[in-house]
């Protein structure tokens, strides 16, 4: 199994207890994630040696945030003690016609004040196979932007292979920042994941007629933006996850893939939606595993569908579903027979 290390930031996370809006609410479900944490636990759950690299508080509530990693055996023996507080956000799961609604209160915290010198990131790579990161971590603070520079060129300096999900978050900073920071950053990645949306907000790329909004998908034109992506930047692989939102309770759910030669366009799950956040992590690691075990860009992408099919089913950030669970979904048992 292969050696995955992911950097960014873990948080609290405080949930509206069922479909109950934040004033109707009178405590809150509480679990921790975020997007690389998120990929960490995957790639664990599936057997990989995964390591997550983030800063948080020397107290319980850090504490909690590395036991929740530990428990599905991430690997926290890089994880730095300090700073003020743990990063915090608050969910409202929307249904049917109805949003789900993120509140972030997450500035200053452990990780958005880590200093490069924190992390002995040649450590950290050696013996390392795979980099992930998100275009969330760069997004915290400028000194975290800095942070995400100086582990990439680490990864890089150790033959490290880098992906990255470019995960646009419109409440973290604009179109433009975003833009000027992750085109830098990319001349570090191999494997590059978005959505529609992420392509155009943070690379500028749009593909074709596509509507984030209404789900309507011109798959000429991700073909398009992928081919000036590659020649952009000279990925080898080029990965977009495709929602087609009907409303907040049931999604259709598939994904692309381009490397430079060949299209491939993954098949279609249609989902009820339980709990979406963290589905394009799942999709991300079940990608990352997929290529790691050698399967073909394909059936790496198929992999990497099936499991965020699945994520979209379980409450809370992570995505707690085993290869075996995976592999039958990909081979066509849709049916969510009890299994006794």
């Amino acid at each position: 199994m292969a050696k995955v290390i992911t950097m960014g930031e873990i948080m609290l996370r405080l949930s509206t207890p069922g479909f109950q809006r934040f004033i109707q609410a009178d405590s809150f479900d509480v679990c921790y994630g975020g997007g690389e944490a998120n990929v960490a636990v995957s790639l664990a759950n599936y057997g990989h040696d995964a390591y997550f690299v983030t800063k948080v508080p020397n107290n319980p509530i850090g504490e909690s945030a590395i036991a929740a990693l530990r428990k599905f055996n991430v690997n926290c023996d890089h994880i730095v003690k300090g700073g003020d507080r743990l990063g915090i956000y608050f969910l409202e799961t929307g249904a049917s016609m109805r949003a789900s609604t993120v509140v972030y209160d997450r500035a200053n915290s452990a990780i958005a004040e880590a200093d490069p010198s924190d992390f002995d990131f040649d450590k950290i790579f050696e013996g390392a196979d795979w980099f992930h990161f998100t275009g969330i971590t760069p997004a915290i603070s400028d000194k975290a932007a800095v942070l995400t520079e100086e582990a990439l060129k680490a990864a890089k300096r150790n033959n490290v292979t880098v992906s990255v999900d470019l995960n646009y978050r419109k409440k973290l900073w604009s179109t433009e920042k975003a833009q000027r920071i992750m085109t830098n950053l990319m001349q570090y990645v191999d494997v590059c994941i978005g959505n529609e949306e992420d392509a155009e907000k943070v690379l500028g790329f749009k593909p074709g007629n596509t509507d984030v909004t209404s789900g309507e998908l011109e798959l000429a034109g991700y073909q398009d933006i992928f081919k000036q992506m590659i020649n952009k930047f000279n990925f080898k692989y080029v990965v977009s996850s495709l929602r087609e939102s009907y409303s907040a309770s049931d999604n259709g759910w598939s994904a692309c893939i381009y490397d430079g030669n060949e299209f491939y366009h993954s098949k279609k799950y249609n989902i009820r939606i339980v709990d979406r956040v963290g589905g394009g992590d799942s999709f991300a690691a079940g990608l990352i595993c997929g290529l790691l075990d050698g399967k073909s860009m394909k059936d790496a992408l198929e992999y990497a569908v099936a499991a965020s099919a699945l994520k979209h089913t379980i409450p809370g950030d992570f995505n707690m579903v085993s290869r075996a669970e995976v592999e039958t979904l990909v081979g066509g048992d849709a049916s969510g027979r009890v299994q006794r």
